[in-house]
């Protein structure tokens, strides 16, 4: 196996690892592409797009069962469709300001200090969630209120600020609207499917003048390890949450924002 087959292994498996926890998946790679050379120059804009895609499709396979039921009940049952209802009602403004503010948010926003702030800020909230001792009044995430589902939606267009967490943004605004810590990390994984499937569907029509070129074998590793290892989270983030504060992935957000900074700005 040559250095880029490694090196797309690697990001691979951070592109699984992250993008289902509240550590923020682009923001990983945006500090590996700042501090490591391993970034578009290398792979090409079709590796990041089609990597994300392994995880995707990781979190589909685990739903698809109930992705199935739903789609056969959605038009015979009011609890089926009231809940297909209010996922579309998060996705929304994501979409929308997604699709407005694409250019902005890419040329502006994706900075590794900003990446390394936020991930700083978000470390410290997430400490901050855990000594709240929340009251959770909703433990099924497919009976939340619509207003809650369009609520997690506004919160979730905070991750587009790299560096945020999708996962981190939908989980600690679902706890705040009354959610208990399981079923506020299971509905981010629904909202996940339409968010992550639209951001990918975007962003490989844009680049899609590059998705031919690329070496195929290196796309295909880089794919494996972030299916893989993105349904290794999925499987055990759930029963993970349910015993566990965040305060592991709040640690290692704080002590990866201090580092990067010293690395810019001292070393």
């Amino acid at each position: 196996m040559g250095i880029m087959e490694i090196k797309a292994a690697i990001l691979g498996i951070v592109e699984g690892l992250t993008e289902f926890l509240p550590v923020s998946s682009t923001g990983h790679l945006l500090l590996m592409e700042h501090f490591f050379g391993w970034g578009d120059d290398s792979f090409g804009k079709s590796f990041a797009i089609l990597i994300q895609l392994g995880a995707i499709l990781a979190l589909l396979t685990i739903y698809f069962g109930r992705l199935w039921a739903l789609a056969l009940n959605m038009f015979t049952s009011w609890a089926a469709a009231r809940f297909v209802i209010g996922v579309i009602i998060a996705f929304l403004p994501a979409a929308v300001i997604g699709a407005l503010a694409h250019d902005f948010i890419t040329s502006r926003l994706f900075d590794v200090r900003i990446v390394l702030a936020m991930f700083i800020v978000g470390g410290f909230i997430l400490l901050w969630v855990d000594r709240l001792h929340l009251k959770p009044r909703h433990y099924e995430a497919t009976e939340f209120p619509l207003w809650m589902y369009f609520g997690v939606g506004i919160f979730q267009c905070l991750a587009m600020i790299p560096g945020v967490s999708r996962s981190g943004a939908t989980i600690v605004s679902a706890m705040f609207f009354g959610a208990d810590r399981r079923s506020a990390a299971e509905f981010s994984f629904w909202l996940a499917m339409p968010t992550m499937v639209g951001a990918f569907a975007y962003e490989a029509y844009k680049s899609r003048g590059e998705l031919t070129s690329g070496n195929t074998t290196v796309i295909a590793i880089g794919f494996a390890m972030s299916f893989v290892f993105g349904w290794i989270v999925v499987k055990t983030f759930l029963r993970y949450v349910q015993r566990h504060t965040f305060a592991l992935f709040a640690w290692w957000r704080i002590l990866l924002g201090v580092v990067g900074i010293l690395a810019i700005y001292v070393f």
